[in-house]
């Protein structure tokens, strides 16, 4: 026989008490069931909190990756201003480039390097494909943007050279052009006439033929004579027949010479410039009247100097 359990419950206010009686195994099962409502309840809680927490972890995770894609985005775009940069700066050396080649051929110079300042290969991309991973996409990139600079300092550098060559070139014409004479010793704007040329001719002192090596002009006594390039006075005095007389040197084997001088303007060692007075005319030495005697010698030869006066 089934033991019994009995309660009883005490009325209020005079209440007859009541007693209820019930078995063990309808308390053992009252236990049962509210201890499984106590787990039940206790994991609802936990997975409530748990579930908060994961919910806020997402939350974190989800500004992070927000965090970092805004970053990705402004290294992305940082990434293709460099490269539009870079691009530009390969553009602006290719054109200087070919400025420098318009030039050497202006100036007849020829090019000390024929090879181009850039090997094969196109630009840097300045916008990058979407469907490709960001990580394939960015470490493409930066080796094409590291060779890329690699390629700017190479060719920077042969330009830096190219341009250095062709001034140095552009000064030796230069120098050569000034220093190659180009004028008459005596202005145009003076009553002058020529009196010999650089010809076979019959002496007017022995009266025998022999060959001048100079072109004479004649003039009023003091008129201005004029270098006719730049130069260096290498003589400036009595020179036997020719009387007073000045020599400059012009550099790269051209000498002039200037004979029957009347008075001396320049002295040895001073530097001269075309057009300008180095001295007046005379009729020293051996001569038949006022005019200046002009040489014109190359590599110590003498030269005809009308092939020297182009105005």
């Amino acid at each position: 026989m089934r033991k019994k359990i009995s309660f009883v419950i005490l009325g209020s206010s005079g209440a007859p008490a009541k007693q209820i009686c019930t078995s063990k195994a309808v308390i053992r099962l009252f236990g049962a069931v509210l201890v499984a409502f106590f787990v039940v309840v206790g994991y609802i809680v936990y997975d409530y909190y748990h579930l908060r927490e994961t919910t806020s972890q997402l939350q974190n995770r989800e500004v992070y990756l927000t965090s970092q894609m805004e970053e990705i985005r402004l290294q992305r775009k940082q990434i293709q201003d460099f490269a539009a940069e870079i691009n530009a700066l390969k553009a602006q050396l290719l054109a200087l480039n070919n400025f420098e080649k318009k030039i050497r051929i202006i100036a007849n110079i020829e090019k000390s390097n024929e090879s181009g300042i850039f090997g094969v290969g196109g630009s840097i991309p300045e916008d990058l494909d979407a469907q490709i991973p960001l990580r394939e996409k960015h470490n493409s990139l930066m080796r094409d943007m590291h060779e890329q600079i690699d390629q700017l300092s190479r060719a920077s550098g042969s330009q830096q050279e190219e341009f250095e060559s062709l001034l140095r070139s552009l000064e030796d014409q230069q120098n050569l052009l000034a220093s190659t004479p180009a004028i008459r010793p005596v202005s145009r704007g003076v009553k002058s006439w020529v009196t010999s040329r650089f010809a076979y001719r019959k002496s007017p002192f022995t009266g025998r033929r022999e060959f001048h090596k100079a072109y004479d002009i004649a003039a009023r006594i003091g008129t201005p004579i004029l270098a006719t390039a730049d130069g260096i006075v290498t003589f400036s005095g009595k020179k036997g027949l020719l009387g007073n007389t000045i020599v400059i040197d012009h550099g790269h084997g051209m000498v002039t010479r200037y004979g029957h001088i009347s008075k001396l303007l320049k002295k040895r060692g001073e530097k001269v410039k075309r057009w300008e007075t180095i001295a007046l005319m005379g009729n020293t030495g051996r001569s038949t009247g006022p005019h200046v005697h002009y040489e014109v010698r190359l590599n110590g030869m003498p030269v005809n100097p009308e092939k020297y006066i182009l105005n």
